[in-house]
Formats: structure tokens, C-alpha cells, sequence
């Protein structure tokens, strides 16, 4: 079994990408499942094959421990590492080729507290990577783009996994995408780019970060794909194999 989890902020599409890489899996004669992560979640865009929310109740945890929204959410996703022998069972009964797991909403709760890495690496799998989401919508500036590049050097550098790194909702930010795009293969631009949005000490402290990602090698390549017209899934996916599959692509 191969597993993929994808993660980014909330409201970078996690779900719904989720869902459409279960549909090239499975038109691609290869058996794949769903395990939502999310146990507050209230909505899903796919019906996932293993639900977090069958072991953990947000509401039952608010009522029995007199919690909030947020301390029951915190508490639910810790609970989640006490469950993963049940979880594991599920799966290995569904014994799918492919594991989408749809990480919480909140990123912070999944990999930075020590719940989230325990899953990740105690969770059987043949081969496991992360997918890292850019909200689109929130990197049209350099300087966001730089801050959402080192919360994804920092999830992967806190999960311990090969990881690849997309762009989503690609259809809104169409006026900005070759822009965003170059600044991820092009140093010399982001930097002019960075000075002409950001001055004072400011400037010298992304121009640090970004120069750091880079000479360590942490800025790789981004995959724009949109969820709402279907392009670059091609390229993701075949992105997405050639990792997980060890260089072997899923047939078109």
C-alpha cells in the first residue's frame, strides 16, 4: 500500500483534491482509498472509505470535558494517535493500493503536535509521501509566497516524508500564475521582487529565508493545478508516481 498525505492551510483544497486523485487512481484500473483525517470536519466532497469521526466526536468531547471549539479539536486530533491500531485494522481489511489521507484543516494541530508525526510514522505503508498544497489565493505577493514555502519546508521537515508541492486554485490567480511560478526557478526575480514590496528590516529577513530554502534545496518544483477545470492533474499525478511508485507511473 502506497500512502499520500496531503496537507496545507486551511481552505487550500485538501478535500476536493483528495477526491479527484481517488478518481485517477481508480480510472487507472489501481484500487484506491480515503481516510479523513479531519475530525471536525462537518462537510466532505467524497464519502471517505475510513472516517476519523467514526473513533473521535467533536460535540461528545466539548460535553463531557466542558471544552471549547478549539480545546475540543486539539484534544480530538491527540485522541486520533490512540486510535491508529483500530484505524490500521480498518484499512488493512479495505487492503487498498493506494491511502489519500485528507489531513486536518487546522495544519497546526496535525504536524505540530506530536500526534500528527507519531501517525505518519506509525501508520504501515509501503511507501509514504506528503503533498503540500499553496492556496493559490494566498501567494499572488512574494512575500507570501515566501512564508507559505517555509511552512511547507517546515511540515515536511516535521513529518519526515518525500514531499511535492502544488498550487492550487490556479483558475482564480490566472494574471499571476507565470508570475508566482517563476519565482520558485528564479532567484534573481524574487528578490527584486521581494525589495520593491518590502523595505526596512523586513527585507533583509525574507530575503534570508528565501536564500536559505534555497541553498538547501527546499524550493522545488510547484505543480499548478486547478480543481475546478482539471488542469495540470496530469502532471500532478504523474509527479505524484513517480515518487510514490518508486519512478513506475500509473498508465493514462
Amino acid at each position: 500500500m502506497k500512502v499520500i498525505f496531503l496537507t496545507g492551510t486551511a481552505g487550500a483544497g485538501k478535500s476536493l483534491l483528495t477526491s479527484k486523485i481517488k478518481e485517477y487512481y481508480a480510472k487507472n484500473s489501481a484500487f484506491p482509498a480515503t481516510l479523513n483525517l479531519d475530525p471536525g470536519v462537518g462537510h466532505l466532497p467524497y464519502s471517505p472509505d475510513i472516517d476519523v469521526r467514526d473513533y473521535v466526536d467533536i460535540n461528545s468531547l466539548m460535553e463531557e470535558y466542558a471544552l471549547g471549539s478549539n480545546g475540543s479539536l486539539i484534544m480530538a486530533n491527540d485522541l486520533i494517535a490512540t486510535k491508529i491500531d483500530q484505524i490500521q485494522t480498518e484499512i488493512d481489511s479495505i487492503n487498498p493500493d493506494y491511502l489519500l489521507v485528507d489531513t486536518p484543516g487546522q495544519i497546526e494541530l496535525f504536524a505540530y503536535r506530536e500526534s500528527g508525526p507519531f501517525f505518519v510514522k506509525n501508520l504501515n505503508g509501503d511507501e509514504k509521501m506528503n503533498l503540500f498544497l499553496y492556496d493559490g489565493t494566498m501567494i499572488t505577493s512574494p512575500s507570501n509566497f515566501v512564508s507559505l514555502s517555509l511552512l511547507s519546508t517546515s511540515i515536511r521537515l516535521r513529518l519526515g516524508l518525500p514531499t511535492i508541492n502544488a498550487i492550487t486554485k490556479t483558475d482564480l490567480i490566472q494574471d499571476k500564475l507565470n508570475e508566482v511560478l517563476d519565482w520558485s526557478s528564479n532567484d534573481d526575480n524574487l528578490e527584486e521582487q521581494i525589495s520593491k514590496e518590502v523595505d526596512g528590516e523586513t527585507l533583509p529577513l525574507i530575503s534570508d529565508m528565501y536564500r536559505t530554502l534555497n541553498n538547501n534545496d527546499f524550493f522545488d518544483d510547484l505543480f499548478p493545478v486547478s480543481n475546478v477545470t482539471g488542469d495540470g492533474m496530469v502532471e500532478l499525478e504523474s509527479a505524484l508516481s513517480r515518487i510514490i511508485n518508486l519512478g513506475e507511473e500509473v498508465e493514462d
